[in-house]
């Protein structure tokens, strides 16, 4: 990695302490990594309760006749006639008094509550929070900086054509979830919050929706509009990331610490990706608020979805997360449209308390026709945790769905084409905190409805199912049952044959919208084992 070593005695304080300095001086002139090799022991083996003699006798009777640190460093001193003995006594018991202290105030502080908040629980800083909606004349603003290209730049002719026509999709009423993400972005740097996006193709975007570094078909020069909107503005920084998602994830969640007024995004090239940042996850991301208080607002993007790509490229593992879940820790959010996305993403940015986001994003309605949102749906509303459907649709309904992401658009279309009976499909948006108290409402509105079903593309072992049934069960009217419709409990997360995967979703969307006695095909479940029903 050609950086410089620097090996230094750590029982020399002062030389550690020099190499150290001039570590730091080097990285910040030469903006290189160093590294320092402190040659040292432990002293206690492995912690203070251990005994390192049992496997490493003759190492370990050289350290106990090895003076400390300490005791070394305070006899240099002495000697040098810079300290005398009473001195030295009295900082050594003015160290032992401080720590004292110290542990004394953390042993007599108030233990913070045990066990887990219910998994339902909805607390007011999560559905109350700062306005996210933003005015005509900044979506201008922000449309008019991504159109402003350095004189002579030349696009490549394929992506001109498709950005001049961003334009008239917000004329026609149709922003994609690319712009929506690109207006996101751009609102809140001109409010002066930086934003920093990384991961493995995170500039163009994977599914090259993004493009938000532009590159000079001639030259290969690069250009990041968002980074150019006005005079002033925060800085938005895009990267690139080498193929590490522990290390990138691992760096992106210490940046987030260190900078909390950022919105700090990593995103995964597809979402199973995350399988290699696993460590960070449980380690950090999840746990770190409740193991030392400290709190990072750092953004997943995890792309989720199945659509026969195999099992590496389609689900995000959210029953991951869901586990993870507890004590108000993370957010969970499967957005479907491209305006709850924007304004998920500005709440996460403007709002007080920092919470780790992992947000599930989609690959096919990033370009789905019906997956568009209107203009005043930026300059109005907020990010809503369950999009349920008009207020018309009462409870003279044979079946109420409830899904989240893609799949809620297979089952809308399928009910158009064939006309089914009257069923209301309702999408969470919001996994954790659950919505608890928007979805009590919505099955008190379908309290003549019995058949209540939950609908997912994941297998039953998998995907949101398990925690959706613990809590929805508590809501469920007289006579109301809750059932499973999607693919059956499986090892893998997807069949690896597009066209097993095919026929899979089509048997999801036939069983979700036929009468319930009817069978599912092979490899569908509509009905668990476990079967919930509420009693009389």
């Amino acid at each position: 990695i050609r950086a410089p070593i620097f090996h230094v005695n750590g029982d020399d304080p002062e030389s550690a302490v020099r190499v150290v300095r001039l570590a730091l001086e080097f990285r910040q002139t030469f903006e290189r990594d160093v590294i320092i090799d402190l040659v040292c022991y432990r002293r206690w083996g492995h912690n203070e309760a251990d005994d390192p003699s049992y496997t490493h006798p003759i190492l370990y009777e050289r350290i106990q006749k090895q003076r400390s640190v300490r005791k070394l460093y305070t006899e240099r001193l002495i000697r040098s006639g810079k300290f005398d003995v009473e001195t030295a006594e009295r900082a050594l018991e003015d160290f032992r008094n401080r720590l004292s202290e110290v542990h004394e105030a953390v042993r007599g502080a108030p233990a913070e509550p045990g066990g887990s908040r219910p998994a339902g629980e909805n607390l007011a800083e999560n559905t109350e929070g700062p306005a996210t909606a933003v005015d005509r004349s900044t979506i201008n603003r922000v449309l008019d900086g991504l159109d402003r290209i350095p004189e002579g730049f030349e696009i490549h002719p394929k992506l001109a054509r498709q950005l001049a026509r961003r334009r008239e999709h917000v004329a026609e009423g149709q922003i994609d979830w690319a712009l929506a993400e690109a207006l996101a972005f751009g609102t809140l740097v001109l409010q002066g919050v930086p934003v920093r996006l990384s991961g493995e193709d995170s500039g163009r975007g994977t599914f090259s929706q993004r493009h938000s570094i532009l590159y000079d078909h001639e030259s290969g020069a690069a250009w990041v509009p968002l980074d150019h909107l006005a005079e002033g503005q925060a800085p938005f920084h895009v990267h690139d990331s080498m193929l590490s998602e522990f290390a990138v994830l691992g760096f992106e969640y210490g940046y987030s610490v260190g900078r909390p007024e950022a919105l700090v995004l990593w995103e995964a090239q597809f979402g199973d990706f995350v399988n290699g940042a696993q460590v960070i996850i449980d380690q950090f991301l999840t746990s770190a608020e409740e193991k030392w208080a400290q709190r990072s607002g750092l953004v997943l993007l995890l792309p989720h979805g199945y659509e026969g790509q195999g099992p590496e490229h389609s689900s995000a593992r959210v029953e991951r997360f869901l586990q993870l879940a507890a004590r108000d820790n993370i957010r969970v959010a499967e957005p479907s449209t491209p305006a709850q996305y924007f304004h998920l993403l500005r709440l996460q940015a403007l709002g007080a308390r920092k919470k780790p986001l992992i947000v599930l994003t989609p690959k096919s309605l990033l370009r789905h026709r019906a997956c568009v949102s209107n203009p005043d749906e930026l300059t109005e509303g907020r990010f809503d945790p369950v999009l349920a459907e008009s207020p018309h649709v009462g409870s003279r309904v044979d079946r109420v769905l409830f899904c989240c992401g893609k799949i809620y658009y297979d089952l809308a279309a399928r009910r158009e084409e064939t006309q089914s009976p009257p069923i209301a499909i309702h999408r969470i948006e919001r996994l954790y905190p659950f919505p608890a108290e928007e979805i009590g409402r919505l099955l008190a509105r379908h309290e003549a409805t019995q058949d209540i079903v939950w609908v997912q593309e994941e297998p039953a072992n998998m995907g949101a199912w398990s925690s959706v049934a613990e809590v929805m069960t508590e809501f469920l009217r007289a006579g109301q049952s809750l059932r499973y419709v999607g693919r059956a409990r499986a090892a893998s997360p997807a069949t690896g044959s597009a066209r097993r995967h095919a026929a899979e979703q089509e048997a999801i969307i036939a069983a979700a919208l036929a009468p319930a006695a009817i069978e599912p095909a092979d490899g569908i479940r509509a009905v668990t084992p476990g079967r919930v029903q509420c009693p009389p």
